[in-house]
């Protein structure tokens, strides 16, 4: 009796971890882009999921290069997301040479873009004509969308920003999306996923209400400040705080002399309450607006990037609690 009880163990232990090793084995493989989707990505997806990621914890995606092992992981994945409003300039070309066939699930789809600056189109107007004046016709490097350096054509973003993460509400459309289309590539989860995500929604939800309280109790003279780039353009149009950027949308649009002394001279009209680094951007030339304008640097802010896990802001909720209360910190004290 006792080795039958025993073989029946056995045999339990054995169908268990068959069932364990299939569950293992049939999680669903997502890329996402970069960490701020990828942390969205994790809350929908839960332990259903396996998700890599590209330009990681204080990456700046604006100057990502790929690596031969990001073809792979794309090639081997069922679902890939990326925040679309042409961010990403290094995908386009790197899904194509991965033959991957997953899913490419732009997660910014519907939500209501803001349109780039005037003179931020007319720099990329003039960026693109001096690649295609560089690029040799009818060459594939040419039709890829690359400049003589080898690097892929993205220096400058489209006709719309891209940072809508910085908006709550569009976080909200984005998990919905991811939501969507985890449902699609793993019918089998969709309950979890859409359990995961209605819970993930309610604490979006929560942090919004946050951020308006804490916003409110700034005097409305108080709030302009200045960062590294524009990337809280969204942040600008939903919480009434004015943002002044020495950089364009894109990292890789260096300030002139010129557009440093108009800025000084902007941020003395305007009466800036604070200027803030960016955890992805060199601090050099804030360091030098702060000095010429007399402004003390009220801290760092997470504008494209998460912090590593150690850090004070590791994932999207903590992301934004902690820039508001950098701003707010240092725009009233406390």
């Amino acid at each position: 009796m006792f080795k039958t009880l025993r073989l029946t163990t056995f045999t339990s232990l054995l169908v268990l971890g068959g069932i364990a090793s299939n569950a293992s084995a049939a999680e669903l493989k997502v890329v996402a882009s970069f960490s701020i989707i990828a942390d969205l990505a994790r809350n929908v997806g839960g332990e259903r999921v396996a998700i890599s990621t590209f330009v990681g914890p204080d990456g700046d995606a604006h100057v990502y290069q790929p690596r031969p092992a990001d073809a792979a992981a794309l090639e081997g994945a069922d679902v890939v997301l990326v925040n679309g409003l042409q961010f990403e300039g290094f995908m386009s070309r790197l899904i194509e040479t991965s033959g991957t066939k997953a899913e490419v699930v732009e997660v910014s789809k519907g939500i209501e873009p803001l349109k780039n600056t005037e003179e931020e189109n007319e720099q990329h107007e003039a960026g693109e004509k001096a690649e295609a004046a560089h690029d040799h016709a009818g060459e594939d490097h040419a039709e890829a969308g690359h400049d003589d350096h080898g690097h892929e054509g993205h220096h400058h973003h489209g006709a719309f920003d891209p940072h809508a993460w910085q908006s709550i509400h569009n976080a909200e459309i984005y998990v919905k999306n991811i939501a969507d289309a985890f449902c699609q590539a793993d019918k089998a989860g969709c309950v979890t996923y859409t359990a995961n995500s209605q819970a993930f929604l309610t604490k979006l939800a929560a942090l919004e209400a946050e951020v308006k309280s804490a916003i409110d109790a700034i005097p409305a003279e108080k709030r302009t400040i200045i960062t590294s780039h524009d990337a809280f353009g969204y942040f600008e149009r939903d919480y009434a705080i004015k943002f002044i950027a020495p950089e364009g949308i894109s990292t890789e649009a260096e300030a002139s002399a010129a557009d440093v002394a108009k800025l000084v001279d902007q941020v003395k009209e305007d009466k800036a309450s604070a200027i803030f680094l960016e955890n992805i951007t060199n601090p050099r030339l804030v360091e030098q607006i702060a000095a010429e304008t007399g402004l003390t640097v009220g801290g760092t802010l997470y504008s494209d990037a998460l912090s590593g896990p150690d850090g004070p802001a590791s994932t999207y909720i903590d992301m934004f609690r902690y820039n508001v209360k950098t701003m707010t910190s240092a725009i009233v004290g406390g």
